[in-house]
């Protein structure tokens, strides 16, 4: 039962924990993102632990990179 239990829940989870934490690092200015909230925008700027996302013209935002949900080209591709 316990065997069960890893394969269907744990194993898949840590699967997409470790997916996320590859997005977040492979996050490039110029990308159109989604953030966890639902915001589009493209990546202007970034540091270590920090994304800065242009939603409109002149319009920047600072978010934590955890906050990045996907990538928004993926997502149209997507539906």
């Amino acid at each position: 039962l316990i065997l069960i239990f890893y394969f269907f829940m744990i194993r898949p989870q840590q699967k997409k924990v470790k997916d996320q934490k590859n997005f977040r690092e492979s996050l490039k200015t110029g990308m159109n993102v989604v953030t966890v909230g639902g915001l589009h925008g493209k990546i202007v700027a970034q540091d270590e632990t920090t994304v800065t996302v242009e939603v409109d013209k002149g319009v920047k935002l600072t978010f934590d990179k955890s906050a990045i949900a996907s990538d928004a080209s993926t997502r149209a591709t997507q539906k």
